[in-house]
């Protein structure tokens, strides 16, 4: 109980402050895709991106968990044809609309969070360049009026790998210096750097480019040096070992540790409290140890559970329960206790693959009637629409603070 008095006096305190944007260190950051589009949000796209494969209906569906627009209206979100909840139209939003993400960033000020790495896509650019900018725009201008924080991650899946460094490099500047991302007050710095995060490289897949390893290196020193950068390395899981979903190459090496923070993507890699139990005694502590004997920092990234049905439907639903928030919580209690300092949760609004931490429908009677659709309350255990944002907020709070995390989440 003194614990959770101790973290609500400093909610209420926190939520009014601005995050500090010239420190990573400390920071609890989420994963922002911002790649959701519909037909009539003045986009190019004039489609709904991310939502369906063309038409919305069910088998189209590119996404499991449906989120919870009540609090963004008719005006700002769109009926889906065909699609109603509780026989009312159902509807969904627009990243590219300018007061949507400005909602999500109310959020994060409301439940006390650091801000987001915005994802961009190299494989988008040139052909979505208009609305990606766009986009970063509204991350900016909604950021810089709540008090957060924001910083550029790029994915590389899927990117030319003969343009891959050009393409890096014209991409930062652009931002940079047209853009002038990095002038805004709200822009994550660190030791008077811009931040940028570059995820992807290293990755034994298929579309993960480069294959040369020589490559990966020569880019971190770029930004470095021309782009004056603090470089996050959105790495393989198994990045130090160098095994299973990392390339096993040993001239890897020289990449990772150019990497001023490395940030492993385990979504997927574990799927039980058990699992994230071996995952933090295997991984977390050494993946530390071997970051601070190279002088770096690590950021292990967390996630609240995974389903993907509708995006592939030969993957069950709910594939990695979320267990009413202890899935999620049990990772942050273990990589506090292994002597973490920074976290990523993927994802703020990932609900393709239900790794979304915003509202979401909390029972199967307020997602649409057809279809099939992943709620809150799947694993048996009431919960309100915002309850992750109110799990992050506390791990948020215990990362500020270093306050250590009870064993058990709160209950709603």
């Amino acid at each position: 109980m003194a614990w959770c008095a101790t973290l609500c006096a400093v909610a209420l305190f926190g939520a009014r402050q601005a995050i500090d944007p010239t420190i990573l260190d400390g920071k609890v950051l989420l994963g922002y895709q911002g790649w959701f589009r519909t037909p009539h949000d003045g986009s190019p796209s004039k489609a709904w991106r991310h939502w369906a494969r063309g038409a919305p209906e069910p088998g189209n569906f590119e996404f499991d968990l449906y989120p919870d627009v009540s609090a963004l209206g008719e005006v700002d979100t769109e009926a889906v044809p065909g699609l109603t909840i509780a026989g009312r139209p159902a509807r969904l939003f627009s990243s590219y609309n300018p007061r949507v993400v400005a909602k999500h960033f109310e959020w994060m000020q409301k439940h006390g969070l650091d801000g987001v790495l915005a994802q961009r896509f190299l494989s988008d650019l040139p052909l979505l360049r208009l609305e990606k900018d766009q986009v970063l725009r509204n991350v900016r201008d909604a950021a810089e009026k709540s008090g957060r924080v924001f910083a550029v991650e790029y994915d590389i899946s899927g990117a030319d790998s003969s343009a891959l460094t050009k393409t890096l490099q014209d991409d930062w500047l652009m931002l940079r210096d047209k853009l002038k991302l990095t002038a805004s007050k709200s822009y994550l710095r660190h030791r008077d750097k811009p931040v940028v995060s570059i995820w992807g490289m290293g990755l034994n897949e298929p579309g993960h480019p480069p294959v040369d390893p020589k490559i990966a290196p020569e880019i971190v020193r770029w930004f470095k040096k021309e782009g004056g950068c603090t470089v996050i390395g959105g790495t393989p899981a198994y990045w130090r070992t160098r095994d299973r979903d990392a390339r096993p190459d040993e001239a890897w090496s020289a990449y990772y540790r150019r990497l001023d923070v490395v940030q492993p993507w385990t979504v997927g890699r574990f799927d039980s409290l058990e699992g994230a139990d071996h995952w933090a005694k295997d991984r977390y502590g050494p993946d530390l140890a071997e970051t601070e004997a190279w002088s770096q920092m690590s950021m292990p990234v967390v996630f609240p559970g995974f389903s993907w049905h509708n995006l592939k439907p030969d993957f069950r639903l709910n594939q990695i329960p979320r267990q009413g928030g202890r899935f999620l919580w049990r990772q942050a209690v273990a990589a506090q206790k292994a002597g973490v300092r920074m976290l990523k949760i993927a994802m703020f609004d990932e609900v393709n693959e239900s790794t979304a931490m915003l509202p979401a429908a909390s029972t199967r009677k307020q997602a649409p009637d057809q279809g099939v659709w992943l709620t809150l309350d799947a694993d048996g255990t009431s919960l309100p629409s915002d309850w992750y944002l109110r799990l992050a907020g506390q791990i948020t709070r215990a990362f500020h603070s270093r306050l250590p995390l009870p064993a058990e989440p709160p209950r709603p």
